[in-house]
């Protein structure tokens, strides 16, 4: 709970804070609080839609709720995102979920 505690302080202090704001996600993830998570990487997305590493993690998230067409709809978002930014080893991660995903629903 510190971390959580010290990254809502980081985040108050520079709400822009992609990277707190990420790692702040994750932490809701660790702690099984998948609202606070999604919450928190929807704002991140929001604030700057090129922060790329997001798209994994949010789709995952999505995937787990079964919520399975918007986990497609932000895989494929983060594909182009990636690609447009040469981003290629999240390129490749984001396309082997959206193909798994895809080949298993």
């Amino acid at each position: 709970m510190d971390r959580i505690l010290a990254l809502q302080s980081f985040i108050q202090k520079n709400p822009a804070d992609c990277f707190s704001r990420h790692a702040l996600a994750m932490e809701w993830v660790k702690m099984g609080d998948d609202a606070a998570a999604e919450a928190e990487m929807r704002t991140l997305l929001d604030l700057n839609p090129d922060y790329s590493g997001t798209y994994y993690h949010l789709g995952k998230l999505l995937e787990r709720k079964g919520e399975l067409a918007e986990a497609v709809a932000v895989y494929e978002k983060g594909i182009i995102v990636c690609s447009r930014r040469n981003e290629l080893n999240n390129l490749r991660e984001l396309k082997a979920a959206l193909s798994f995903l895809q080949d298993e629903y």
